[in-house]
């Protein structure tokens, strides 16, 4: 009786994706944020880079769960309050940066810091790459604790002086004091006369500053990548980015993929098990400006990071890929066009329902065109926004590679703590009670 009991229990532990038969294997981690992306989102770049019978990088991850991503006091999360659920394992408010006001942050582990920098203090290897400023939670939050998401000065500072062995963002001007003009053409901002670009130098940090630099890198321990002055990319409707004459992204600027691949060649070297976190910070920004190029562009970006993962597993299978994002930026959808040709040559500016309606340049204009499907037919769409703000539901994790079996088929925000955490450390913690 004793034995059946135990099978039974077994079987549903598995069934659940909470236990296996063996401790976890151990090995590193490649986490990818696409910030505010949802399966909607992931739908509509597959049509537009793939076409609806195709299929994207993402759409190659091995194991998909559903995701809840609310807060102890919100069913919608903030970027920073998710970041700490997944940086710290425990169920966060909308406003913790990595910590509680009211009391000391631990985190699922039970430590008094995040498992970036639990990693750290066992020998592991750690980075960060993100396409936003150095501050953005998605990543930062993964080396800093600060009281408010407004403290960047001091965001900055911890990050920099982690001792991280990859620093990649932009961020320029949260780096530099007010003042003094950096490399990329605006004034530093920090009120503490601190230059913190001199600083990472002095802590044996190669300082690199665009895509030309940042790929000249060879034989380096340590790199500081600031790759704008703000975000690499210029987040507001399609309609403002025509009328002042800028690109979605920063052209000397690497792309996140660009980034991730050169941080899994230092980190590589190290031959030291590693946890590095990738953020696609312009799927959330785009998406809550409503700018449907520019989100479907920020996913395109995501899906070569991703793309980038797998390539790494293949050659080195002691890894896990896990993504997701946290909340879903506008509330994209795909809206259905009728017709195949000139007819569909201009979208109207809202949905029925007086949703917005976004065609190749924004309001008013053309429908996406999807790639084929397997017949040949190309077909067209445009993309409807639910809101401008950080909206639940439709966001999706996705696992590859090492216990990427691990992941349920209904993942908590604090169960990416938990993924990673099995894989670094060959332990799978148990549920919040």
């Amino acid at each position: 009786m004793r034995i059946i009991a135990l099978l039974i229990v077994t079987a549903l532990a598995l069934a659940a994706g909470t236990a296996t038969a063996d401790a976890p294997k151990q090995g590193s981690v490649i986490f990818i944020h696409p910030d505010g992306s949802s399966y909607s989102g992931w739908l509509a770049l597959r049509l537009l880079k793939y076409g609806p019978d195709g299929r994207s990088n993402w759409d190659r991850l091995e194991a998909l769960a559903t995701y809840s991503g609310h807060m102890n006091n919100s069913l919608v999360s903030t970027s920073h309050g998710g970041a700490t659920a997944h940086a710290w394992g425990v169920k966060p408010s909308r406003d913790n940066y990595g910590s509680n006001p009211a009391q000391p942050l631990q985190s699922r582990s039970g430590k008094p810091y995040g498992i970036m920098v639990e990693a750290q203090k066992v020998g592991m290897a750690v980075g960060i790459v993100n396409s936003g400023h150095i501050g953005e939670p998605g990543t930062g939050v993964f080396l800093s604790s600060v009281a408010a998401r407004a403290m960047t000065d001091e965001i900055s500072i911890q990050i920099v002086e982690s001792g991280a062995e990859v620093i990649m963002s932009g961020g320029e001007v949260l780096l530099l004091p007010e003042g003094v003009t950096g490399r990329h053409g605006q004034p530093g901002r920090r009120k503490d006369g601190r230059n913190l670009i001199a600083e990472a130098g002095a802590l044996g940090y190669t300082v690199v500053y665009t895509k030309e630099e940042m790929l000249a890198l060879t034989d380096v321990d340590r790199v500081l990548g600031v790759f704008a002055a703000g975000h690499t990319f210029n987040a507001t409707t399609e309609e403002k980015l025509r009328e002042r004459g800028l690109p979605l992204y920063t052209e000397s600027s690497p792309t996140v993929a660009e980034m991730e691949l050169a941080a899994l060649d230092i980190l590589g070297r190290t031959g030291k098990q590693f946890l590095l976190v990738v953020e696609e910070e312009g799927t959330d920004n785009f998406g809550n400006s409503n700018n449907a190029t520019g989100t479907l562009e920020a996913l395109s970006r995501a899906d070569d990071a991703i793309g980038v993962a797998l390539e790494y597993i293949e050659r080195h299978p002691a890894t896990m890929l896990i993504t997701a994002a946290d909340s879903d930026a506008g509330g994209i959808a795909v809206h259905p066009v009728s017709g195949t040709g000139e007819e569909s040559s201009t979208l109207p500016p809202t949905a029925r329902n007086g949703a917005p309606l976004d065609g190749i340049d924004g309001t008013g204009s053309a429908p996406f065109e999807a790639q084929p499907d397997q017949f040949g037919n190309r077909m067209y769409f445009g993309v409807s926004w639910a809101g401008n703000a950080d909206v639940a539901g439709g966001v999706v994790a996705r696992a590859h590679g090492l216990n990427a079996a691990l992941l349920p088929t209904h993942v908590d925000n604090t169960g990416i703590y938990r993924m990673m955490y099995a894989t670094l450390f060959g332990v799978w913690l148990e549920t919040e009670e």
